[in-house]
């Protein structure tokens, strides 16, 4: 078993942890967010999506957060786009990179987008070919990789099957996202050993939301097969929309923290990204549910 011995945090907090929260949250506030985190060495930041404002209503802004970011050199804006029409406001707003998102089951992906997986795949293609002429990288996501609030689990195949889609079109990276949390050491698992025979670890990410704590074991699994990339929500911000019960994404502070303690390196000062989480945790009134961030600020007292 060899570890990788850097890995790449993208930041999922200014978007997917975000998007669910009910109350309007403020330009200024998102604005502030996103420079903390990079000034704490995030170096991939998910910042806005342009979605239909309809659906996601707390990221109807995003245009205008891309227009106001303070950018850092080394920094990747990147945002979320459903279709052609998303990724021509990405454009316009200026983001670095954008992604796609689609699912390995397919109830969910009529719940999430309104059409079935190949139909999803299909509506890719010409955001694939306008994001290629404009000289921008995307990234794919598949939801529901180890299990879906419809169809409960997912098998391996049914993932790859999408994976290979995603790359065949041009995504130079596929992120895993386990959106209800139900995955396990065991399920992520046989899901990598079914990707990586197929695809290499570097294309290939993990998103893994902590619904029943297994996260952080989802994660040491997948650095133990290779995989270098991680998505993580600052203070675990975040949720599913089209998910009942699901939490937020993984803390990024718990990821870095441990990573810390493996000596792997994230470029991250994880004293700077628990005072972030600190911060947006106050400016929403709400818990942060980091748990290695709570432990550093108590003790901290």
């Amino acid at each position: 078993m060899t570890l990788p011995t850097s890995v790449t945090l993208v930041e999922m907090g200014p978007r997917d942890g975000l998007q669910n929260e009910s109350a309007r949250i403020s330009v200024a506030t998102k604005l502030q967010l996103i420079d903390d985190l990079a000034a704490a060495g995030i170096r991939v930041i998910e910042a806005g999506s342009f979605v239909n404002p309809k659906w996601i209503p707390q990221m109807a802004d995003s245009a205008e957060v891309f227009r106001g970011l303070q950018r850092r050199p080394g920094v990747r804006y990147t945002a979320l786009t459903p279709n052609l029409q998303g990724l021509e406001r990405a454009l316009d707003a200026g983001a670095d990179e954008v992604a796609v998102f689609g699912a390995a089951s397919e109830a969910f992906s009529r719940k999430n987008i309104n059409c079935g997986i190949a139909e999803s795949l299909q509506r890719f293609e010409p955001v694939m070919a306008r994001a290629q002429a404009a000289n921008v990288a995307v990234r794919g996501y598949i939801s529901c990789v180890l299990g879906c609030p419809y169809e409960g689990a997912i098998e391996p195949q049914a993932v790859l099957e999408v994976a290979r889609a995603l790359l065949a079109m041009g995504c130079y990276e596929v992120s895993l996202g386990d959106t209800i949390g139900t995955g396990t050491a065991g399920s992520t698992q046989r899901l990598l050993e079914t990707l990586l025979a197929d695809i290499p670890a570097r294309q290939l990410a993990l998103h893994c939301h902590d619904t029943y704590g297994q996260a952080l074991a989802n994660i040491l699994v997948g650095l133990q097969h290779g995989i270098a990339t991680i998505d993580a929500s600052v203070a675990g911000l975040g949720g599913c929309p089209y998910a009942r019960g699901a939490t937020g994404n993984v803390a990024t502070e718990d990821v870095v923290y441990m990573l810390n303690g493996m000596g792997i390196d994230t470029g991250i000062n994880l004293s700077a990204l628990v005072g972030a989480g600190a911060r947006i945790s106050e400016a929403l009134g709400r818990r942060n549910s980091s748990r290695a961030a709570n432990a550093l600020l108590a003790s901290a007292g």
